[in-house]
């Protein structure tokens, strides 16, 4: 068996799409086309599910409505996506990790934007203006 090389996320999303349930090639164009913003073509997804099939991650089912094939994941198929969103999902953490910082009143973590405010020569990070007005506030009231 060839080793199945996700290196696109025209890849990587046709394989999330089949884990949550069948689909036929149309609709994966379609979808995938629609959440990315860019158009997806019959030539980057059907060699996509040959190779899936051949490998038997995937198999295709009798052909529906207007001649299409639907395709869904085996049992291999499933604990292959598992393992690829597990990697995929420690490398996003690894990424965005130094992105993200942490309110200094409630603790809540914050990936974009938040408010940021210079408190005693220290620029210091809040999820929002209320919350940065109530640590002030708390802070004055202890000492």
């Amino acid at each position: 068996m060839e080793e199945i090389k996700v290196t696109n996320m025209v890849k990587f999303y046709s394989l999330c799409l089949l884990y949550e349930n069948p689909k036929h090639g149309y609709e994966l164009i379609k979808t995938i086309s629609e959440r990315l913003g860019k158009k997806v073509s019959a030539g980057q997804i059907y060699p996509f599910l040959s190779k899936l099939e051949e490998g038997g991650l995937i198999k295709s089912g009798a052909r529906q409505q207007r001649d299409k094939v639907q395709y869904s994941l085996t049992p291999t198929g499933k604990k292959f996506c598992q393992a690829m969103l597990q990697k995929f999902g420690g490398l996003i953490e690894i990424a965005i990790e130094p992105s993200i910082s942490k309110c200094a009143h409630c603790a809540c973590e914050v990936f974009k934007g938040g408010y940021k405010e210079k408190i005693g020569g220290k620029e210091i990070s809040f999820c929002c203006e209320y919350c940065a007005n109530s640590w002030k506030t708390h802070s004055h009231s202890t000492h």
